[in-house]
């Protein structure tokens, strides 16, 4: 069973750390400086949406901007940052520090051989 969560574990950290990846290099978010890292988790959290677009007349609402997505991808970047961590915490809390380290590695070491750039996902560049 263990075996299986740490599996279960490494396969979401990768897909969710290449993912940070994509949207960083599409934004031009540099993740490998940790201020822009700072930066993007100092940004305040979108507000609920008060009126869903969706049920409401489609002809009355104007047309998306390519500001607005944008600004929809960097709340996507910052969300998927914090649930990174906060899968990192839980994963030091119940499986321990070496285990994680040993789980984060293996994702990293994967999104290399995607062709990732080291860094491209905010993880650190230097060992630790």
């Amino acid at each position: 069973m263990q075996e299986a969560t740490q599996s279960h574990l490494a396969t979401s950290l990768e897909a969710i750390s290449a993912r940070i990846a994509r949207l960083g290099i599409s934004l031009g978010v540099h993740l490998d400086d940790e201020g822009t890292l700072v930066d993007l988790l100092a940004r305040p959290a979108a507000c609920p949406v008060s009126i869903e677009r969706r049920s409401v007349n489609s002809t009355a609402l104007a047309p998306p901007t390519t500001e607005r997505r944008v600004a929809h991808l960097k709340e996507e970047l910052r969300a998927l940052v914090v649930l990174r961590y906060q899968l990192e915490s839980l994963s030091v809390k119940n499986q321990g520090l070496d285990a994680t380290r040993m789980l984060l590695n293996q994702a990293h070491r994967h999104l290399l051989d995607q062709g990732f750039k080291p860094g491209a996902d905010g993880w650190p560049v230097q060992p630790w």
